[in-house]
């Protein structure tokens, strides 16, 4: 009989993170995928990712909305517990024999306490790593909800068995979105123009002179200084006068004073050198990635696929604090002056070399793999 396993997708980031995983699941012999879909991921403010997941040719089995409005701490506290509730009727519906949780949202310390409760199997993707903030509480936490662990490299191997969880459960897989970076490798020219397929706004920039990406999201722990520290920003990109490419933040506390403040800077500045994006389909901003002169903002995207890729990166404020890293990444501090000396010197600089901290392309098959294997315990055995 093949093991059902529940893979939990509620955001733009969660999904490129385990697409590759997704399809080994999915090809597998004994294994068969119920894919639940939730949070963000089903919001047209954020892009819809279920329609790129869809769109791949997944089949959804549950969707799951959980988001309450306002993008404060109170929401994400009360959307964690919404999460909580829909997925343990979602898990008693499709009943898996393993929940699969992707690194260190609200939405993924939600689908692993109310897997654990019902005594379903946790395996954990990402885990061992640290970056501040909440997202470092969420997961820690998760992993020790969690009964296989698949991290992206040793160290974070080392960090899960320090916290007591047994060395037999954790694997160091690498991380699914260096599959997909590999892939764009193989075929990294950039051969769509991202304005006709994806629209956005603003003026549309010329890209043949060379062009910047901008993610910045709002850090829950600083959650009244987003509207701040995105005009910072949006002043230091404005200066440089390089065409960039903007995306949409994530749903988290203080993502509304980040996009108020990108409002207000575009209604006021009028800036001619950015357009604005939503979403855009994994593979395609990873090709616009590479073919970028630099990445500007504080998504762990700068940190995994573009250190994959070798992109420079600049990297604002506390939100990657101490997470593994690779020669690409300059940080800086939420100062318009930093963040445009680092630009500069990166471009002085040129591109860093590839570096495979968090994983070398077969991630996604290694997870499938120990998923059709492994013992799925209930029990922890802990290590001291």
């Amino acid at each position: 009989m093949k093991r059902k396993v529940c893979v939990v997708v509620t955001a733009r980031p969660s999904y490129s993170r385990i697409k590759s995983a997704l399809r080994a699941i999915t090809d597998h012999p004994d294994l068969e995928l119920q894919l639940v879909v939730g949070a963000s991921a089903l919001l047209n403010l954020y892009g819809e990712t279920i329609k790129y997941i869809e769109r791949d040719g997944f089949h959804v089995s549950a969707r799951v909305y959980m988001v309450l409005e306002g993008a404060n701490p109170v929401t994400s506290a009360k959307s964690t517990g919404l999460g909580m509730v829909e997925l343990a009727t979602v898990f008693d519906n499709l009943r898996p024999d393993v929940v699969v949780t992707v690194a260190d949202r609200y939405e993924t310390l939600a689908t692993a306490v109310a897997a654990s409760y019902m005594n379903i199997p946790v395996a954990h993707v990402q885990g061992g790593e640290v970056s501040g903030s909440i997202d470092e509480k969420v997961r820690h936490a998760v992993t020790k909800l969690s009964n296989l662990h698949f991290v992206a490299h040793p160290k974070a191997a080392e960090r899960v068995i320090r916290m007591g969880e047994d060395a037999k459960t954790v694997f160091a897989t690498g991380c699914p979105s260096i599959d997909l970076a590999a892939s764009v490798l193989k075929r990294p020219a950039l051969d769509f123009d991202p304005f006709e397929r994806y629209g956005g706004v603003g003026p549309i920039v010329d890209l043949s002179q060379g062009y910047i990406i901008v993610m910045q999201h709002p850090v829950t722990t600083e959650y009244g200084e987003a509207r701040r520290c995105i005009t910072e920003t949006l002043l230091a990109v404005q200066e440089l006068g390089i065409a960039a490419l903007w995306f949409w933040p994530n749903v988290d506390a203080g993502s509304d004073g980040i996009s108020k403040g990108i409002r207000s800077f575009r209604e006021l500045q009028a800036p001619r050198n950015v357009h604005f994006f939503i979403n855009m389909a994994s593979d395609d901003f990873l090709r616009l990635a590479y073919n970028s002169l630099c990445i500007v903002g504080n998504s762990s995207v700068a940190i995994r696929e573009c250190s994959f890729l070798g992109v420079p990166a600049v990297n604002i404020g506390t939100r990657q604090a101490h997470r593994d890293r690779g020669q690409n990444v300059i940080d800086v501090d939420y100062r318009r002056d930093e963040i445009v000396r680092a630009v500069r010197t990166h471009l002085s600089r040129g591109r860093p070399p590839s570096d495979s901290l968090y994983g070398d392309g077969r991630a996604g098959q290694r997870i499938a793999d120990l998923l059709a294997r492994e013992p799925l315990r209930i029990e922890k055995y802990l290590a001291y």
